[in-house]
Order: C-alpha cells, then sequence, then structure tokens
C-alpha cells in the first residue's frame, strides 16, 4: 500500500511539473517567434460569401503591392518600417477593391499588436499569444480573418497564399532555433525535456 500511494504521489509531482514545464515552453516559443516575425492579417466586414470573397480579393490586392514593395533581402526592422511608410496606400488598395466591387465600406491599416489564436499555416502551427503585425479592417471588421506571415516571407513567394514554397520554408528556417522550428512542424506539440526524468522513473521502478 505504501508503495502504491508512493507511486501515485511521483505521478503527481511529475504531471504537475511535466504541465509547469509545457505551458513555460509554449509560453517562451510564441514570445520567441513574436519577436523575430511580422504577421499580415485581413478581417472580413461580415461572415457573408460576399464579404468572405471581398476581404480575399483585397488580400490580394494588398499583396500584389507589398510583394514588389517589400523585395530583396529585408530584415524584421525594415520590413516594418517599410509597412508603416506605406499604410496609406495599403488602404488605398483595398479601398480601390471595394469601390471597384460596388461596396462602400471603410478600411483601415495599422501595424498593431495583435491577439491571435493558435493558428496552422501550410505545415507550420503557430502558438496562441500576443504578435505584431500588419491589420487591414474591412467594413465593421465582425467577419472571419485570413492571415499569413509577412517577415520572414510566406505571403508573397507566389500565388498560392496557403502553401509556403521552398524558399519561404527557408526564410522561416534562418530565422528560427532549430528546436523552434521542429516544434512548429510537429503541428503545435510542444516538446519538453526532462533533466531529471530518469530520476523519476527510478523513483517508480524502486
Amino acid at each position: 500500500m505504501k508503495r502504491l500511494y508512493r507511486t501515485g504521489a511521483v505521478f503527481l509531482v511529475f504531471a504537475f511539473v511535466f504541465t509547469g514545464a509545457y505551458r513555460y515552453r509554449c509560453h517562451r516559443l510564441q514570445t520567441d517567434l513574436a519577436e523575430r516575425i511580422l504577421r499580415f492579417h485581413v478581417i472580413a466586414n461580415s461572415n457573408t460569401k460576399e464579404d468572405q470573397d471581398l476581404k480575399l480579393k483585397i488580400r490580394d490586392e494588398i499583396g500584389a503591392y507589398l510583394g514588389n514593395e517589400l523585395s530583396g533581402n529585408l530584415d524584421l526592422h525594415t520590413c516594418e518600417q517599410t509597412v508603416k511608410d506605406h499604410l496609406k496606400q495599403i488602404e488605398d488598395c483595398a479601398r480601390a477593391v471595394i469601390w471597384r466591387e460596388g461596396y462602400d465600406y471603410d478600411v483601415s491599416a495599422s501595424v498593431k499588436n495583435t491577439d491571435f489564436p493558435e493558428k496552422t499555416y501550410g505545415n507550420y502551427t503557430f502558438p496562441r499569444g500576443n504578435y505584431r503585425a500588419l491589420r487591414v479592417v474591412i467594413g465593421e471588421g465582425a467577419g472571419e480573418n485570413w492571415w499569413c506571415v509577412m517577415y520572414p516571407n510566406l505571403c508573397f513567394s507566389g500565388s498560392v497564399y496557403e502553401v509556403a514554397d521552398e524558399n519561404a520554408k527557408e526564410e522561416l528556417k534562418n530565422v528560427l532555433t532549430e528546436e523552434e522550428y521542429e516544434e512548429m512542424l510537429a503541428g503545435g506539440k510542444i516538446k519538453v525535456k526532462f533533466k531529471y526524468l530518469d530520476a523519476f522513473l527510478s523513483l517508480l521502478r524502486n
């Protein structure tokens, strides 16, 4: 009976330590990523099919414009500053699409810290948390959003936005540590390594 109690106690301690370490690692991965990437976030006026289609057309127009402005070997600071310097032009791109499609929605573009839920983009899972982003809000901004990563460039490398090509993957890999990159590819399954795991297992065996 004493051994059973001891085993249960060890399991409880291990579960507590593992849970704490897992939460810490998730938070650390998110904060590390947030310091190295800039996201692109487009929010639709509503969830009607028409407004969702308009959102994607605005995304394409802004993407074509920024694809030219952000070409070349830019670092994160230069990328963000370039976007900030062109916020009016970004809004103009969006308004041109809105008017062309027969709507009169307002639109706003800003670079700001934004809370994101956990998101998967192609093969990569980005933990939930606060990230810097170019945020484009259409009309009431009450619809579902579209997003990608602007720096490193996962957005503008091709015509298919939802799949990052090999060059984009290499850019992402270059700004992350090997461990961070592997964790993002693991579908959000964070690996937690324990220096004293063998000691826990030894207690269970004795």
